[in-house]
């Protein structure tokens, strides 16, 4: 059972606050900066979703992500949770990076490239995960779907134009 108190608190809110800063916070500026004008001049697929979808699903999954990675910390260190919450780490960044090549610098083939290893990270990491903690490694795979599918996007983008 998880023990639930000030200390446990305030880093389920420092982990949750990282995930918010990181993907919705430095990937948020990089989408910005292009979803407006360039990405609307795109083409693309008839299953792209209206544009204020993607904020609140974003949001949704960095606080579980953030979730995930507190319940991993929680846990007695070993090699397997080290490894794991850095896989975290890298994952996460290569997700921000993502937002970087496609939205930032407008490369969807670069974006495509990057993310079928960021799929590869997520999945590493669920597995991770599940050794240490069934719960954080369930808690990511809503994760690895939504990027699954923001792979057919991005693929079908890239088809389109």
């Amino acid at each position: 059972m998880v023990n639930l108190d000030k200390k446990n608190i305030i880093w389920l809110f420092i982990f949750i606050f990282l995930c918010l800063i990181f993907g919705n916070g430095l990937g948020g500026y990089f989408t910005f900066i292009s979803v407006e004008n360039w990405y609307q001049t795109l083409n693309k697929p008839s299953f792209n979703p209206p544009d204020w979808v993607f904020g609140p699903v974003w949001t949704t999954l960095y606080i579980i992500m953030g979730v995930s990675i507190w319940l991993v910390w929680r846990t007695e260190p070993s090699k397997t949770r080290t490894i794991g919450i850095r896989i975290f780490w890298l994952q996460l960044f290569f997700n921000v990076f993502w937002t970087y090549l496609f939205f930032g610098i407008q490369r969807i083939d670069l974006g495509l490239f990057e993310i079928f290893f960021l799929i590869f990270l997520i999945i590493t990491n669920i597995i991770y995960f599940l050794k240490i903690n069934k719960i954080a490694g369930y808690l990511l795979t809503p994760y690895l779907f939504w990027v699954i599918y923001a792979s057919i996007l991005n693929y079908n983008i890239w088809i389109l134009n």
